[in-house]
């Protein structure tokens, strides 16, 4: 396609529509546009539930085993728990300790979820392809 191509844009439906002519900074934008959306894009099928219809993708599931997740979640639960300590009295006086205790809490429950999903990290490494065959 050569810059002396002239490309048009109608916008508008009906008899108003009006047709404006693309720069070439725009028409570059739009080629690159179309140019990234033709790899890798799964096709999408229709799935009618009642009255509704619902566009649907075959995708495979990302490939996070979650122990990362977990572990900066169990962190920041526990940085919270920390810098509360010194205001533990003031907490107390407004009845909102609590919000100690539901830190503390995070980060106990966030030691047991790292655990688990390394666990479950290490059992699907041993089987690779037990998740894939649950899911046909």
């Amino acid at each position: 396609m050569s810059d002396d191509d002239e490309w048009t844009v109608r916008e508008g439906d009906g008899p108003a529509t009006v047709e404006r002519k693309l720069g070439h900074r725009e028409r570059e934008r739009l080629e690159r546009a179309a140019r990234r959306h033709e790899f890798g894009r799964p096709e999408v099928t229709e799935l009618e539930i009642g009255s509704t219809t619902h566009k649907v993708a075959q995708v495979e599931p990302m490939d996070v085993d979650g122990v990362r997740t977990m572990t900066v979640g169990t962190i920041i639960w526990g940085v919270v728990a920390v810098a509360m300590l010194p205001f533990l009295g003031t907490l107390d006086e407004q009845g909102r300790t609590w919000w100690l205790w539901a830190a503390l809490a995070g980060f106990g429950l966030g030691l047991i979820g790292i655990e688990y999903c390394r666990r479950r990290r290490n059992a699907l490494r041993r089987q690779p392809g037990r998740r894939r065959a649950g899911t046909d």
